[in-house]
C-alpha cells in the first residue's frame, strides 16, 4: 500500500508542521475559533472528545466545516477500527474536503492501509498502545506521519495517573526512530495541564530534543508557545547559516568543532523550518 498524498493545490509538507490542534467536531465555537488561532494543522475529532450520543452530529459537523476553505491543513480523526462508528466515519472522510485522516490506536499496518484505500486521503497514525509501539516500524511504512498518543499509552502500560514522561521515554524514542527510518514526520503527544504554561513549554522543548517535528495540542493557548518551541531560535539560525556558508566539502574545522556534510544537511533542515 503506497502512501496517499493530501488532495490540495500543493503537496503539504508535514515536516514543516509544528502545532497540531485537536478539537471536538461537535463544538461549533471551537471550530470557528480554530480557523484563525494560528495552528499549523487542525484535527476535527470524532473520537475521544465526542460523547457517544453526539457522534453522528459531530461527523456531519466535520463534513460541513470542511465544505469551506481553511488557512491550514485539516484532518478528521475517525473512531477506532472495530467501533460501531468506524465505517460511517471513513465514508464521511472520503466524501469530505479533509486533507488527511487520523487513525487512533493504530496497531496494524493493514488497517491503516485500508483507511488510505477507502478514503483516498493521506493518514496520520496515532501510536497509543504497547502493540502500536512495537508495530510502529511497519505502520510507518504506509502512514504519512506518526503521532504519539501519550495519554492512552500511559493507560495501556498501566502506569500511575501522575506518571511523568520518563516511563514512556523508550516508547517515544521508538516512535521517532520508526518515523525517521520510514522518512516521515513524527509528532509528540498532548500536555494535559492547561494551567501550567511553563510545564507545557518544557515538555515541548523536550519533544523537540527527542526529534519530534511538532506536538499535539488540546487548547488554542498552547499554539504560540508550541510554535516557538519547535521553531529555530535566532542563535540557531545564525549558526546554521554560518556553517552552511563556511562548508567547502569533506571534513573541516568550523569554530572549535569538526564538521562534515551531515552537519551541513542538518543545518539546512533547520533553516528550512525557520519562520520567515
Amino acid at each position: 500500500m503506497a502512501r496517499a498524498e493530501a488532495k490540495t493545490d500543493k503537496r503539504i509538507d508535514l515536516f514543516a508542521v509544528r502545532s497540531i490542534l485537536f478539537l471536538p467536531a461537535s463544538n461549533p465555537r471551537a471550530i470557528a475559533k480554530a480557523r484563525g488561532a494560528g495552528a499549523d494543522f487542525v484535527v476535527l475529532d470524532l473520537e475521544d472528545a465526542v460523547k457517544p450520543q453526539d457522534k453522528d452530529m459531530a461527523r456531519q459537523a466535520a463534513v460541513e466545516a470542511l465544505a469551506e476553505p481553511w488557512p491550514m491543513p485539516v484532518a478528521i480523526r475517525v473512531n477506532g477500527v472495530g467501533s460501531r462508528w468506524f465505517a460511517k466515519d471513513v465514508a464521511a472522510v472520503a466524501a469530505s474536503g479533509a486533507d488527511f485522516a487520523v487513525v487512533p490506536r493504530a496497531e496494524y499496518s493493514a488497517a491503516v492501509g485500508a483507511v488510505i484505500e477507502s478514503t483516498g486521503k493521506a493518514v496520520l497514525a496515532m501510536i497509543e498502545t504497547a502493540r502500536g509501539v512495537l508495530a510502529a516500524p511497519r505502520i510507518a511504512r504506509v502512514a504519512n506521519a506518526l503521532v504519539a498518543g501519550t495519554n492512552d499509552l500511559r493507560a495501556d502500560l498501566r502506569l500511575p495517573l501522575d506518571a511523568t514522561r520518563e516511563p514512556i521515554s523508550a516508547s517515544l524514542q521508538l516512535i521517532v526512530l520508526a518515523a525517521r527510518a520510514a522518512g516521515i514526520a513524527a509528532f509528540d503527544g498532548v500536555f494535559n495541564n492547561l494551567d501550567d504554561p511553563e510545564g507545557f513549554l518544557k515538555e515541548a522543548e523536550d519533544g523537540r530534543r527527542l526529534g519530534f517535528d511538532g506536538k499535539s495540542l488540546i487548547h488554542p493557548d498552547q499554539i504560540d508557545p508550541c510554535n516557538r518551541a519547535f521553531s529555530p531560535s535566532a542563535a540557531e539560525i545564525e549558526r546554521a547559516t554560518a556553517l552552511v556558508e563556511a562548508f567547502q566539502g569533506g571534513a573541516e574545522r568550523f569554530g572549535n568543532e569538526m564538521i562534515e556534510r551531515m552537519h551541513v544537511e542538518a543545518a539546512q533542515r533547520l533553516l528550512a523550518r525557520a519562520t520567515p
